[in-house]
């Protein structure tokens, strides 16, 4: 019977989401066929407006796509705003009208409130989605929208009001009965009077914007010395971001989980949650995993913190969609109110699909006047559901995040049980002015162990080349024995640290290294005989013989190839590949008496996919080829591995003729152009201030610039004691990844 009821359910599941997942919300797939029109309230309900007929997104990337998506399906037309920058988006191709509405700037566009408003006036659009982030919880522009008679789809002005200032939220939360964290939540800026009040809460303390979220405008201070500089970063963050340098004062709690849940409620005073998800696996104050429901608690607390927050939103007469963000201290197991997000959340998708409802859909009809469609005991969990994010960043240099171009873009297939949320697609750039976010990758599972068990499979078969990205963190962070047996904490990343970042031993990293590498060098060679089109069939009797090749003919020698393909810390590897009369390749590593006999086939549908048997074992190979800054790169995802290598040297018969393309560079040659005692930005972005100056001396460690980038602060430190030469730097500017910034010289100028 049991066995019946979970078939049953799979079936309802997949016939609930068969609209969604065919485009796996990625919407290069989007379908545009179905026609039922929404057509705005029942006939019981007390609101009295123009029902809803199109709807502006004031949002760009994977959740404006996400919203039009759902808005399609209910036959509403959509308009796009864009930035310069985001012109040929991905979100942009999708709607039904597009208009630009500023610079690439987000403070200059995206926040730009009236010329959004404008933009939807000028369309007849008469409903305005703002996604998240941005100007989603901005009551001003809610207000705005209501003046001009345009539907805001989100909660009322004073709820926005109430909740966004989480000085003020706090005070009413403990009015309300909701506990909440110790802290300074005052309307007092004055940086000596906020550095006292953090004396007296005692360390370690968090600073957090009033008006912030996602980790901006958030930082931790362990001693009070510390407490100045971090402040004013914060600030700085804040007004970036926001808008709003305001901030406040807490206690951190040193082994605490975040939690939050899902609370729903329409403009007839019902409320209800859709239980609770944990986002306690974090980095840079950012989620990067969440799942639903939490695991490890009991169904008496989940009953505790689900009413706690339809507590706190009946609070402020709440509707829409909103997140009651909790803290949990995993010693004595309280849990405290942080903040309220009035918005719909980044990881809205797990709540979806162990609820099987459509978020989006419930925003749209209660901003209609609609009463909400379920009631508290019609909600049930089924299920488990994971995200994944997957960001555009540099694991080995702390999370920094990165931008450049998506050369090869390619996520798992969607399904029922998977979803992939995106904004891009191949060949776009993830740009310094936004969040590096590239996807979320969503899967579902009948239990918790089947979820993750689906999503390292999913994240196996995500494939990106072209920048750094954190799916190889991420698959090892799924495995990790104390995240499947759900011991999850806002800490767990800086707890398993050297094991997360060094999954497996020395030795086996580098024989992987190697067998990529000599699977590399095949596919090189491989591509590069097979390119003339006219007699490229690798499946004939000539293929991998060297018969196809454009590099001369052959009547009593095999064809050979050398290759010097580079990797990051080992250098440079180099291999030559024989290619023999029965088909296959032997690869050899340079200075290794190992030789690899590798049988190599292509996928005549897939160019960049080959067939690979060594020592018997016949497996699936990808790969990628792409240019950056003249330079050739060759990707290679192998079973559940993934190496990038910079091409550095192919020659084809090295009696006949040296094949090296100008442009091509050598390791060394790059490696030469690093000044060995230069400063360099770890990261592409936006000079915001110089703190030093030429000639000055400094000590290790010491702040020398702030670099902007994805809406986040980087303090870049002096790393070694000296004095500052070649500064050439000043006012706001933008700087490249690797660049040099200045000199840090053992010996001043005289």
């Amino acid at each position: 019977m049991l066995l019946r009821r979970k078939q049953t359910w799979f079936v309802l599941k997949s016939s609930l989401w068969q609209e969604l997942r065919g485009v796996g919300y990625g919407a290069s797939q989007v379908s545009r066929h179905d026609s039922r029109a929404y057509s705005g309230p029942t006939a019981d309900s007390s609101a009295r407006r123009a029902p809803i007929g199109k709807i502006l997104v004031a949002n760009r990337g994977e959740i404006a796509c996400r919203i039009m998506k759902t808005a399609r399906r209910l036959g509403l037309r959509c308009v796009a705003v864009y930035s310069e920058a985001d012109k040929n988006s991905l979100h942009v191709a999708m709607a039904d009208e597009a208009i630009c509405i500023g610079p690439p700037s987000a403070k200059s566009s995206y926040l730009n409130a009236a010329a959004i408003v404008d933009a939807s006036v000028r369309t007849q659009a008469n409903a305005i989605h703002p996604g998240y982030g941005f100007l989603s919880e901005n009551a001003q522009f809610a207000e705005l929208c209501k003046q001009e008679g345009i539907t805001f789809i989100g909660p009322p002005v004073n709820a926005i009001r109430a909740m966004g200032d989480k000085s003020e939220s706090k005070t009413l939360m403990s009015a309300a009965g909701v506990p909440v964290v110790p802290g300074y939540h005052g309307q007092e800026q004055n940086a000596s009077f906020l550095k006292s009040q953090a004396d007296i809460i005692g360390y370690p303390v968090i600073i957090k914007a009033t008006q912030g979220g996602g980790g901006k405008g958030m930082k931790i201070v362990i001693k009070s010395e510390d407490f100045l500089e971090n402040l004013y970063s914060a600030q700085r963050e804040a007004l970036t971001s926001f808008g709003d340098q305001r901030v406040l004062v807490e206690k951190y709690i040193l082994e605490p989980r975040h939690i939050e849940v899902q609370v729903f409620g329409d403009q007839h005073g019902n409320v209800v949650h859709l239980f609770e998800r944990d986002c306690s696996v974090q980095r840079r104050h950012q989620k990067i995993i969440e799942e639903a429901p939490a695991p490890n608690i009991n169904s008496s607390f989940r009953d505790q913190i689900g009413q706690a927050a339809v507590n706190a939103a009946k609070a402020v007469g709440y509707f829409s969609a909103g997140t009651v963000e909790f803290i949990v201290d995993s010693v004595t197991k309280d849990f405290y109110f942080m903040e309220m997000n009035t918005r719909l959340q980044v990881e809205h998708p797990v709540t979806e699909m162990i609820t099987s409802q459509d978020l989006v859909e419930w925003q749209i009809r209660v901003a209609a006047g609609e009463p909400l469609p379920c009631r508290q005991n019609d909600l049930s969990i089924l299920g488990h559901s994971f995200e994944a994010r997957i960001y555009a960043e540099n694991i080995e240099s702390g999370f920094l995040p990165a931008a450049g171009v998506l050369h090869h873009f390619r996520p798992p297939d969607a399904s029922s049980t998977v979803r992939v949320e995106t904004g891009v697609n191949q060949g776009d750039a993830v740009s310094i002015y936004y969040d590096p976010m590239i996807a979320k990758l969503v899967v579902w599972g009948y239990n918790r162990s089947a979820a993750l068990l689906k999503l390292h499979d999913c994240l196996s078969k995500f494939q990106i080349s072209g920048i750094p990205t954190n799916i190889g963190f991420l698959k090892t962070l799924s495995q990790h024995p104390a995240f499947s047996s759900g011991e999850v904490g806002t800490h767990f990343i800086d707890r398993y640290k050297s094991s997360l970042l060094c999954p497996v031993p020395e030795e086996i990293r580098l024989k992987q290294v190697k067998l990529s590498a000599a699977l590399a060098a095949c596919c090189v060679c491989v591509k590069d005989i097979t390119k003339d089109k006219a007699c490229s069939d690798v499946s004939s009797s000539t293929a991998g013989r060297g018969w196809a090749s454009l590099h001369g003919f052959r009547l009593n020698h095999e064809l050979e190839c050398r290759v010097v393909l580079n990797h990051g810390q080992e250098g440079d590897l180099e291999m030559s590949v024989a290619f023999c009369k029965d088909g296959s390749c032997e690869v050899k590593v340079q200075e290794s008496d190992n030789t690899t006999t590798v049988q190599m086939k292509l996928d005549q549908s897939n160019e960049s996919a080959f067939t690979a048997t060594i020592d018997g074992v016949t497996s699936y190979i990808s790969s990628s080829f792409y240019k950056k800054d003249c330079v050739d790169y060759v990707d290679i995802w192998f079973n559940d591995n993934h190496h990038e290598f910079l091409l550095v040297k192919q020659v084809v018969d090295a009696e006949t003729r040296d094949i090296e393309p100008s442009g091509f560079q050598s390791s060394q040659k790059a490696k030469t152009g690093m000044h060995p005692l230069g400063v360099h930005a770890p990261m592409a972005g936006r000079l915001v201030r110089v703190l030093v100056q030429n000639g000055a001396k400094v000590n290790k460690d010491d702040p020398l610039l702030i670099l902007e980038a994805m809406k986040m602060e980087h303090v870049v430190r002096a790393p070694r004691d000296g004095f500052i030469k070649g500064l050439a730097l000043d006012g706001v500017q933008h700087v490249k990844d690797n660049s040099m910034l200045l000199i840090v010289d053992d010996h001043q100028e005289s």
